[in-house]
């Protein structure tokens, strides 16, 4: 393929990107934007390979396949529920690519003099210290979104000077590098304090905000993809990474702001928001339990319900039997709507994709500020498997997750909490709203709840 034909199907493929972040902006047209992201990523593939300077195709393809294999059979085999750890370590590959591909362009490439020189080292280093941030920060996140470690933020002493460190001994270290035209020590040492940067700057986050992390994360991938592009020369690459930098920091922000979370703080690995740590295990008065014919006659007698899902519904597939039970009450003239938080979940639109899953209308799914103001106006609220989105600890100053706007489900009638027990939320923060006076707690797997609520209607 010459290299007309490559520059014209890189053209093709960026735009197929930006047609698929446009799709993936709505419930409606995210189908299509997966398709369309998909097909560009085949014609740059192609391209790729039959670029005229290409060497070595049959090993390239041989690499393609045994990770398109492993590729095809975790996307196979894995949950919804574990889309954000899996999201998490993809994008730790990433950054290890760019390393690898940083430390090869380094040993391997042509002459180079002057200025021209003093540029490839610059995104040499400057490739390689984003790739190890992103490497290690992506597998701390995989692993507190997996519950291989704990989700509480890591309160080293002095933890934002270190952070501060690393960043001028990096600095200070790219001088030296670029001064001295090279060398190998000074990059071996800042990928070191690079990987030992990324593990703690996400390490010191808690597990509230862990869903900004995941999409801050994602924003790193996309500059390490740019900067490798920079590396490897590929027009594309570098547009590409560009677009996955830019859409994952803008999302980042829209995250921080509806959590009311500083956005540099979040980034900053959580400095200037060092709010007290809860232990979780204080309860703040009596808790009433409840049956699902208790909440089947409640919903039967009701005008106005809405159903606030979490990560429990999620978990437990219970999104099937709601939309049942919402169909159910539709159908019987009661008015019926769904409260989503921004961050319900753990990954941006989580609830949104599990709901449009199980067929539930898109306009009765409502984000959170188009149906706060309207649960004072409801008479049973069904709050399934979310805990922190509707804790009224946030509206306590010193709480781990003050200032977090919340759906204020308490202001309804009644209050249905689907739960299997008494244990706080992924925040460690214990929930007043189980031992509100129009709070019952429904004690279960969520499914099954949903379940023997819909027998008994």
């Amino acid at each position: 393929m010459s290299q007309g034909l490559v520059s014209a199907a890189y053209i093709v493929a960026a735009l197929l990107f930006i047609l698929s972040l446009a799709g993936l902006s709505k419930q409606q047209t995210a189908e299509k934007g997966c398709y369309a992201g998909m097909a560009g990523m085949a014609i740059a593939l192609v391209a790729t390979i039959l670029h005229p300077t290409v060497e070595g195709t049959a090993f390239i393809i041989i690499a393609m396949l045994i990770g398109g294999g492993i590729g095809w059979q975790m996307a196979k085999k894995v949950e919804m529920t574990q889309m954000p750890e899996l999201v998490a370590i993809l994008h730790s590959f990433v950054g290890l690519a760019a390393v690898l591909v940083g430390f090869n362009s380094y040993l391997d490439h042509g002459v180079l003099v002057g200025a021209m020189k003093n540029i490839h080292l610059v995104e040499v280093f400057l490739g390689i210290f984003i790739g190890s941030v992103t490497f290690t920060g992506s597998i701390v996140a995989f692993a507190k979104l997996r519950g291989l470690v704990s989700s509480t933020a890591l309160m080293l002493p002095h933890r934002h000077k270190m952070n501060l460190a690393a960043l001028i001994v990096s600095a200070w270290l790219l001088v030296s590098f670029v001064q001295q035209g090279g060398g190998l020590l000074p990059l071996i040492v800042m990928t070191l304090i690079a990987l030992v940067f990324g593990y703690h700057l996400v390490a010191s986050i808690g597990g509230a905000d862990m869903p900004v992390v995941v999409s801050m994360l994602n924003s790193y991938s996309g500059w390490a993809a740019a900067a490798a592009g920079f590396m490897l020369n590929n027009d594309l690459l570098i547009v590409t990474g560009a677009l996955v930098g830019s859409s994952g920091a803008i999302l980042s922000y829209i995250m921080c702001k509806a959590m009311n979370r500083s956005f540099f703080s979040v980034i900053a690995g959580g400095f200037g928001n060092d709010a007290l740590v809860s232990n979780g295990d204080e309860e703040t008065g009596v808790h009433f339990p409840t049956t699902a014919e208790e909440v089947a006659d409640l919903l039967l007698n009701s005008t106005r319900v809405i159903i606030t899902p979490g990560y429990g519904m999620a978990v437990a597939q219970a999104q099937y039997p709601v939309h049942e039970i919402t169909q159910k009450l539709r159908d019987k003239g009661i008015d019926v709507r769904f409260g989503i938080h921004p961050v319900a979940g753990r990954l941006p639109g989580h609830m949104n994709v599990l709901l449009a899953e199980a067929k539930v209308p898109y306009d009765i799914v409502l984000e959170m500020d188009e149906i706060n103001d309207d649960f004072s106006d409801t008479d049973t609220v069904l709050v399934i498997g979310a805990n922190d989105t509707v804790n009224p600890a946030a509206k306590e100053p010193g709480s781990p997750i003050a200032g977090m706007p919340i759906l204020e489900v308490w202001h309804a009638k009644n209050v249905i909490v689907f739960k299997r027990g008494m244990a706080t939320g992924y925040a460690g923060v214990q929930n007043p709203l189980f031992f509100k006076e129009n709070t019952k707690m429904l004690f279960g797997d969520a499914k099954e709840s949903v379940e023997n609520i819909l027998k008994a209607m």
